[in-house]
């Protein structure tokens, strides 16, 4: 029997980077910001802190962070789960849920990529160029936007305000 077409991404469940089941249904109601994170980027230190002021500026109002940390890209996290964990918490104080390595391009890609891929193709390719690529998922749990590397996280400020309904 052929799969079903995911209709939103709450048809997802991913893994917590303790390697536990979360259905992304649990999310229904909130805007979600998906991020791909790396930890030895040359942009991780700017992201994560631009995604902690959004975080706690936007999480009361209903605004959730996930961030999927991905090696596909000049191998900038290399890292075991615990390790990716110590540095996303420890080195750049992130509140934000952060979840199981995963791919985002390839054969062996998420299903939840493949269908935010499938959602909002890149400019030239489908494909994730990098690390930090950001999905805008809105109340309804569908895909709505999809920022580039360099989109700096408070650059999309105003679309999260706008998805959230507060000015």
């Amino acid at each position: 029997m052929a799969e079903e077409t995911p209709k939103s991404i709450y048809d997802f469940t991913v893994k917590d980077i303790r390697g536990n089941d979360v259905p992304l249904g649990n999310y229904g109601g909130k805007v979600l910001l998906i991020v791909n994170v790396a930890s030895k980027c040359g942009l991780t230190q700017s992201n994560y802190k631009e995604l902690n002021i959004l975080y706690e500026k936007y999480k009361d109002q209903g605004l959730e962070i996930l961030a999927f940390p991905c090696n596909q890209f000049g191998w900038q996290e290399p890292g075991t789960n615990e390790e990716i964990q110590e540095t996303a918490c420890t080195m750049f104080k992130a509140e934000f849920p952060i979840f199981d390595k995963i791919d985002v391009n390839g054969k062996n890609a998420a299903p939840l990529y493949k269908y935010l891929k499938s959602e909002k193709g890149g400019l030239l390719v489908d494909g994730i160029k990098w690390n930090f690529t950001k999905f805008l998922v809105n109340k309804e749990g569908k895909v709505v936007e999809r920022y580039g590397p360099r989109t700096s996280p408070l650059q999309i400020e105003k679309d999260i305000q706008n998805l959230l309904g507060s000015s």
